[in-house]
């Protein structure tokens, strides 16, 4: 892990497009500001877990397997649209 120490103002540069600044530091709590493409997503780390943690019981679920079979299964025919404008019937 890289330690870094920044003071307010000051930023860090992360890859080719991601810059993290101090926008404030407020007894022990600092406010930072995260530019990122939009391609890269940018969550605080416990909304990140809880979407991991829904995403792997979404795909653990055994309502899966039903939902992929109902997309495996062909649709039955139905009725004939009726004719457009400008057609004979």
């Amino acid at each position: 892990m890289l330690v870094l120490t920044r003071g307010k103002d000051e930023a860090i540069i992360i890859g080719d497009g991601i810059e993290v600044t101090v926008l404030e530091v407020k007894g022990d709590k600092v406010k930072l500001g995260i530019a990122a493409p939009p391609s890269v997503p940018v969550h605080r780390k416990e909304i990140w877990l809880a979407l991991r943690d829904a995403n792997i019981a979404a795909a653990d679920s055994k309502d899966v397997a039903a939902a992929a079979a109902l997309f495996r299964k062909k649709p039955k025919p139905g009725p004939a649209p009726p004719p457009g404008p400008g057609t004979s019937p």
